[in-house]
């Protein structure tokens, strides 16, 4: 009776160990997919992947909040989005490894060799072995079941080895094409950008450059959308220079195109489709990072503040209307995207650019190490 009572209870020991290896294996293989292959966002709520940024950026972000140095707080935050990349890749790894281990435990932990005993930690060290394509030898499988379950993982450990080294050149060239685009913001539209300064700096009617240029960031705020969606983890690398983001220079480019359609002589229709795309962009990705839209705290455009933008623009030859109708419209156009980059600016802990540039404010194409500054 007591040894039939030990072998039902070992024996629903196995298949409970059976269920849960292969409740790890599917999971970590559907986040692997999702994450990597699927190009397109997951709305279900439950995600391993979800779930790692989720508590690990929020700690990682507390202790950046405490630093006050500018340098050393970027450079701890610029240290996150890649090892976050490789610490997921390893979270995968040891899933897969510890739900085969289950799985071959389950299989009643027919792994042999070396002196080992029969145990999950044999089995672990054998997972992790055959995983990683190791072929050490030293223990070995004697069923069929152990054999088969040796043959499945191997192939999937060479797969998953493969799909990670296809899946890092990919984003690293989606974040270099993203920087390109927030680069060449420096001498358009000034460091921070600003809205002022990219139509004082590119408005001639005589070039069309200010067309071109929003035509240009329609496409990059598309791309920048699409690459994103399939790989948020790049909403955690940061820029080159601790002054641009890829947050200041949508925002940048929203608040520009909402004044061309207000200001004679601007390419008003162009402006329209950037601003469409561009405020599809930051309202989706505040989505996939949920970051619900708050109001900028402090508002970022008080009377004052556009009595300035007024002003500096009519300095270069560009009239912004003071009638209410004007201003109505211009406050519609803000709210409809100025929440979204607030909360996801505070969510990435940047900070959003003015209207107008700085007095304090110098480009970074005229700086050096050892130059100091240079004026033209």
């Amino acid at each position: 009776m007591a040894l039939c009572r030990y072998n039902n209870y070992h024996d629903g020991m196995d298949v409970a160990a059976a269920i849960v290896g292969a409740l790890v294996v599917a999971g970590v293989l559907l986040e692997a997919f999702e994450t990597v292959v699927l190009p397109r966002r997951v709305t279900r709520r439950f995600r391993i992947t979800r779930g790692f940024y989720r508590y690990t950026w929020k700690p990682w972000a507390a202790v950046a909040r405490h630093i006050g140095k500018v340098r050393r707080r970027e450079a701890l935050l610029a240290l996150y989005g890649p090892m976050s990349l490789l610490l997921l890749i390893a979270l995968w790894a040891v899933g897969l490894v510890f739900g085969f281990a289950l799985l071959q435990w389950a299989a009643g932990s027919n792994i042999e060799g070396s002196g080992l005993g029969r145990s999950f930690t044999t089995d672990f060290y054998f997972s992790g072995s055959t995983f990683f394509t190791l072929g050490m030898g030293d223990v070995t499988p004697h069923t069929r079941a152990s054999r088969a379950l040796t043959i499945v993982e191997a192939g999937m450990g060479f797969g998953f080895l493969a799909l990670v080294l296809s899946y890092l050149p990919v984003v690293y060239q989606s974040f270099s094409r993203r920087e390109v685009n927030v680069s060449l913001l420096d001498g358009r539209a000034g460091t921070p950008p600003t809205a002022a300064e990219l139509l004082l700096r590119n408005i001639d009617p005589q070039d069309g450059n200010l067309r071109e240029i929003l035509h240009e960031w329609e496409h990059s705020a598309a791309e920048m959308l699409e690459s994103h969606i399939s790989y948020p983890v790049l909403g955690y690398f940061r820029s080159q220079h601790d002054n641009q983001s890829w947050v200041a220079a949508l925002t940048a480019v929203l608040d520009a195109t909402a004044l061309c359609q207000s200001i004679d002589g601007a390419p008003a229709r162009q402006a329209q489709l950037t601003f469409a795309m561009a405020r599809h962009a930051v309202v989706d990705l505040a989505q996939v990072f949920n970051t619900p839209p708050r109001d900028p705290p402090p508002p970022r455009l008080t009377s004052a503040s556009l009595q300035e933008l007024r002003r500096q623009l009519a300095e270069g030859g560009l009239q912004l209307p003071a009638t209410a109708d004007a201003e109505q419209r211009l406050a519609k156009l803000r709210s409809m995207y100025e929440p979204y980059v607030a909360a996801l600016a505070e969510y990435f802990l940047v900070q959003l650019p003015p209207w107008f540039r700085p007095p304090e404010a110098h480009d970074n194409w005229r700086t050096s190490r050892w130059g100091g500054q240079y004026t033209i």
